[in-house]
């Protein structure tokens, strides 16, 4: 009797999980600043892979596996285009750390399965923030556990180096250098300021009768 072997099926491993990302738009700009900031962090560092709302598979063979940090760091894995972030493709490095950002829609079962998950598959870092309540929660991998950070006000990322404030009417980052996290709307914000500035002191010059060279000198 011959045994008639059938081909094995390629697995396929979707780039979405058809999930929005975000609930709200507080959520979004928090996702966004966070994101976009760790992206300006490591902006030097070639070795360094920044990415929000990215699919993580941490197991070849199995796509239901699966989670997408609002946004992860994975030191030891250069910068590039990915669809989703297939650990065994990475010479199997997880994220190191990972944030998440509370909305009204997230479940309490939800987010606990997300530690569960993060627990198991190696995150050395976890940081959930709820916005609507200002309450930031740390977990730091102690051996095989994620451990609950006792003092999050004020406490500094071991990996990124960043310090986590509460003192004020919101959670404030801030760079290792001491300088604070912006987000897109304070950059549009700076930018408008300073063409006001400009354009002031260009009407100034123009009162004055000097026209010649204003476009360049400002």
């Amino acid at each position: 009797m011959i045994l008639q072997m059938q081909p094995s099926q390629k697995i396929i491993y979707p780039d979405d999980d058809g999930l929005p990302m975000s609930n709200n738009t507080e959520q979004f700009d928090w996702i966004v600043t966070i994101k976009e900031n760790l992206e300006l962090l490591f902006s030097k560092d070639s070795n360094v892979f920044v990415a929000g709302d990215l699919l993580w598979y941490p197991v070849e063979g199995n796509n239901t596996i699966r989670t997408a940090p609002d946004a992860m760091v994975v030191f030891g894995r250069p910068k590039g285009r990915r669809g989703s972030y297939m650990q065994w493709v990475e010479n199997d490095i997880a994220p190191q750390v990972v944030f998440e950002i509370l909305s009204p829609g997230n479940r309490t079962s939800e987010m606990a399965k997300k530690l569960k998950f993060y627990e198991r598959y190696g995150v050395e870092e976890y940081y959930l923030y709820d916005p609507s309540c200002i309450e930031l929660t740390g977990w730091q991998r102690i051996g095989e556990d994620l451990e609950v950070i006792d003092v999050i006000d004020g406490w500094v990322s071991p990996r990124l180096g960043i310090r986590f404030d509460l003192s004020g009417e919101q959670l404030e980052l801030y760079f290792p250098d001491g300088k604070k996290f912006t987000s897109l709307k304070d950059v549009s914000e700076q930018l408008l300021k300073e063409k006001q500035r400009a354009d002031r002191l260009a009407e100034r010059l123009r009162a004055l009768g000097i026209e010649d060279g204003i476009e360049d000198e400002i």
